[in-house]
C-alpha cells in the first residue's frame, strides 16, 4: 500500500537566506526545538516508508513568505508538492496565488489558529476575502483551513457563496470529541459534510481528540466515515511538529485505523490524497 502524508514541514538552517517572521509574531516552540529541512524530510519519508508528501507552509516561522517550501518541491519534484500561505484580505492575494502557483505549488493555506495563535481568528468569511475565494474556485485550486470547529459557522457561509471550492481541513478543524458519540460539541463538523468539497485531514491531534473523555478512536472513525466516505479523508502527520519520529507516527496512525478494510486504509492513506491534489499523481508520472 502506497503511503503519502499530506502534512509535513520544513525548516532551513539558513536563517540568512529565509529570514524568520512567523504569523502572530511569535515562532513556533516545535520548530525551535527539533526543526527538520528538505534533506531531513527526505530521509524521513524513507525510513517510515512514505512515498510522497505534502510540504505545507510553516506558517508559524515564515508567515507568507514561501520561498523555502517551493525550494523543497523544485529540489524533489517527483516527491513533494507545496502548499503556500497567503493573507485572503491583502489587496495582492488574488496575485500572490497566481505567483506561488506558477512557481510550481498547488494551492493554499489560510492560518486562522495555531499554537502562537490561540482561539479562532475572526476574519475568515470576511468580504474582502471573496476575490481569493472566487479564484481558488474558478481556477480549482485546494485551500487548506488551520482552524478550529468554532469557525466553522464562517467557512459554512463561505461554501455557500463558493459551492465549488474544494477545502482541507487541517487536524480535522481541531473537534470537541469528548462527550463521545453522537458528538454533539462538534456536530457542526459533521454537519458540514453536506458541501461536497469539504475533505478532512486525520492527524495526531484528531486521534488524539477522539480518545479523550468518552470518545474512541472507533467510534469517531466509524461517525466520520458514516458522514464523509473515506474519499474525503487524508492521513497527515503533522511531522516535525507532532512529537517523535515519522514512523512512529505513521504506525500510531496505523494502529488507531486498523478496524478499516483494507480499501478504506488505501484510500485514507493515499488515494484521497493523490485525488485532492492532482499533481502528486502526476509528479510520479513524470517521474516514472
Amino acid at each position: 500500500m502506497e503511503i503519502v502524508d499530506t502534512h509535513t514541514h520544513v525548516i532551513s538552517p539558513d536563517t540568512t537566506r529565509y529570514p524568520h517572521a512567523p504569523v502572530g509574531g511569535r515562532q513556533s516552540a516545535w520548530s525551535q526545538a527539533h526543526p527538520v529541512d528538505i534533506d531531513g524530510l527526505a530521509r524521513a519519508l524513507d525510513e517510515a516508508g512514505v512515498s510522497r508528501a505534502v510540504v505545507v507552509q510553516a506558517s508559524t516561522v515564515y508567515g507568507h513568505d514561501n520561498r523555502y517550501v517551493a525550494e523543497a518541491v523544485r529540489s524533489h519534484p517527483d516527491r513533494f508538492v507545496g502548499v503556500y500561505s497567503i493573507d485572503a484580505l491583502a489587496d495582492d492575494a488574488v496575485a500572490e496565488i497566481k505567483k506561488w502557483q506558477d512557481q510550481g505549488l498547488s494551492g493554499f493555506r489560510l492560518f486562522t489558529t495555531g499554537t502562537t495563535m490561540p482561539g479562532q481568528a475572526d476574519w475568515l468569511g470576511h468580504e474582502r476575502s471573496y476575490p481569493t475565494w472566487a479564484y481558488a474556485e474558478e481556477n480549482d485550486i485546494p485551500v487548506c483551513l488551520q482552524m478550529t470547529i468554532q469557525g466553522l459557522p464562517a467557512l459554512r457561509n463561505l461554501l455557500e457563496r463558493f459551492p465549488r471550492v474544494r477545502v482541507l481541513l487541517d487536524h480535522c478543524a481541531r473537534p470537541d470529541l469528548s462527550d463521545g458519540h453522537p458528538y454533539q460539541l462538534s456536530k457542526d463538523l459533521f454537519e458540514l459534510a453536506i458541501h461536497p468539497g469539504v475533505h478532512l485531514k486525520l492527524t495526531h491531534r484528531a486521534l488524539q481528540a477522539a480518545r479523550a473523555g468518552r470518545s474512541t478512536t472507533r467510534a469517531f472513525l466509524t461517525d466520520l466515515v458514516a458522514s464523509y466516505g473515506v474519499g474525503r479523508i487524508a492521513w497527515g502527520s503533522n511531522f516535525p511538529a507532532a512529537e517523535g519520529t515519522l514512523s512512529d507516527i505513521l504506525d500510531e496512525a496505523r494502529g488507531a485505523l486498523s478496524g478499516l478494510s483494507d480499501d478504506d486504509l488505501r484510500s485514507v492513506f493515499g488515494g484521497t490524497a493523490l485525488a485532492f491534489y492532482p499533481s502528486l499523481a502526476t509528479a510520479s508520472e513524470a517521474h516514472a
